[in-house]
This record gives structure tokens, sequence and C-alpha cells, in this order.
């Protein structure tokens, strides 16, 4: 290899390194201080390593004194739930916006990008009000019914059926299939890898949000993972810092877990989209 080269390789590889490290670090340091007694969480002395191990004083806090497995199983609730109707309705829109041509369908995305640019936070009081109106505030239908209809999902699933053969839709046609037959029999089935990377952009959004079930929940009962971890808060105490992590990692380590088992699909959606 030539020097230039090698000393490229070198320098990249080096980058790439200092970026896992400045990456890593604020889980490392989340799985120490859950290890950590309290009075070591600001100690005086700089030392990673506690000198004391009390992670099964802290993680048993995190599990015995709050609700947060059942915040976890509302997160699989809510999470399941809006992937799953996600899903169900981004599919088809996007397959009619990328392989069908009917009139209106340039304005209709461009709605769709415009959709992109507004948070959650412009229509949630009027989602709110209508919510309260309809008595269903503190439940999971209110917690998921905004995030039912994607324009991220429609935008990367319309991304990947423009770069789908039209020779294979035209043969399934020739052979007598409907479109809505062809969007869930060919189309969905070949789009296993953007249905992977939307999912998991879609569940760690939605396991992670804290602004839109602190609005609508009032009750433990329909409390989110990141409701849970508020029950380690305390005005006057600063709160317990030690359980306050211990919760973080059990909340992060589900997340952590099934991005290293989709990582590749989740890789590949990304690159035969064209999202970067």
């Amino acid at each position: 290899m030539r020097p230039g080269r090698l000393i490229g390789r070198i320098a990249s590889h080096a980058v790439l390194l200092a970026g896992a490290v400045v990456m890593a670090a604020p889980f490392v340091w989340m799985l120490l201080t859950s290890i950590r007694p309290p009075e070591e969480v600001f100690g005086a002395v700089f030392d990673p390593i506690p000198s004391r191990f009390a992670g099964v004083e802290n993680y048993g806090q995190a599990l015995g004194a709050s609700n947060l497995p059942r915040a976890m199983l509302n997160g699989v609730i809510v999470c399941g739930g809006i992937l799953a109707v996600q899903l169900l309705t981004a599919i088809p829109a996007a397959y009619a916006l990328g392989r069908l041509s009917f009139r209106g369908r340039g304005l209709l995305f461009g709605l769709v990008l415009f959709g992109l640019c507004i948070p959650i936070q412009v229509p949630a009081l009027p989602l709110y009000i209508a919510l309260a109106n309809l008595r269903l505030l503190d439940t999971y239908f209110a917690l998921m019914m905004p995030f039912f209809l994607t324009v991220f999902g429609l935008f990367l699933f319309r991304q990947f059926f423009r770069t789908y053969p039209e020779e294979i839709l035209q043969a399934a046609r020739l052979d007598g299939m409907g479109e809505f037959e062809i969007v869930w029999r060919i189309a969905a089935p070949a789009a296993l890898p953007a249905i992977a990377a939307f999912s998991v952009f879609s569940v760690v959004a939605h396991w992670n949000d804290l602004y839109w079930p602190l609005i609508v929940v009032t009750s433990s009962e329909r409390a989110t993972p990141a409701l849970g971890i508020l029950a380690f808060r305390d005005a006057e105490t600063g709160g317990n810092y030690g359980a306050l992590m211990a919760a973080a990692a059990l909340i992060t380590g589900p997340m952590i877990v099934g991005f290293l088992f989709a990582r590749r699909a989740f890789v590949r959606g990304i690159t035969m989209t064209g999202v970067r």
C-alpha cells in the first residue's frame, strides 16, 4: 500500500474511533453512575470506578420503587400500536405517490415534504382540545393518535418504491393482480429493508418521547418510559441519581439491543432509499 493511502486510512480510522468514543462516553458514564453510591455521584475527587458497588441497590430501587416496569410495558404497547398503523397507512399511500400516475401527485408529494417541517408542538393544542372534548385523555389512543399518519414514512417508502422495477409491476398487472394486491404481495415484501429502517426511527422516537405523554397522561398507569424516569426527580434533594441512571440504563437497553439486531437491515434500508 502506498504511504499516502496508508496515512489516509489511518487518519480516517482515527477520526471514526474518536467519534465512537465521543458517542459511547455518555452511555459508559451512565452505566458507571448506575452502580455508584449516592455519596460518590458528585464527589470532589474524579474517579471513574466507584469505590463501592451499589448496582443492586440502585437497580432494585429503579425496578421496585417506581412504576418503571409498567411504563416500559406501556412503551411497548404504544410504540407497537403506532408502528402498526403507520405501516398500514404509509405503505399503500407511498406506493400510490411513487408508482401510480394521477392528477395532483406532485402537489400531494409537495405537501408531504411540507409536513416534514411541522413539529408536533404546532398541532398539540388543537389535538389536546379535541381529545379532551371526546374524553379520551389519559388513554392509549390519546398517546398514539397524533402519530398514526407519518409524513417521514411516506417520504421514505416513496423513495424506495420509485426505484422498484416497473417490469415486475407490469407483469403482476398482466397476471390479473390489482394495485392493492400488488402493494401487499409484491411491493411491501420487497421493501423490508426500508420497513426495518423506518421501524427503528419510529420506535426510538416514540419510546423516548416526553413532550406529548407529559401533556395527555395524568396517571401512572399510562406513563411511558420517559415519564417513568420522572419518578426519581425530587425538587428538594435533587433526586437519586444512582437510581435515575439505573432506570435510564434499563430504558436504553432494549433500544440498543434492538438496533444491534436490525443494524444491517437499517443501513441497507437507508442506502436503498437514498436518505442521508
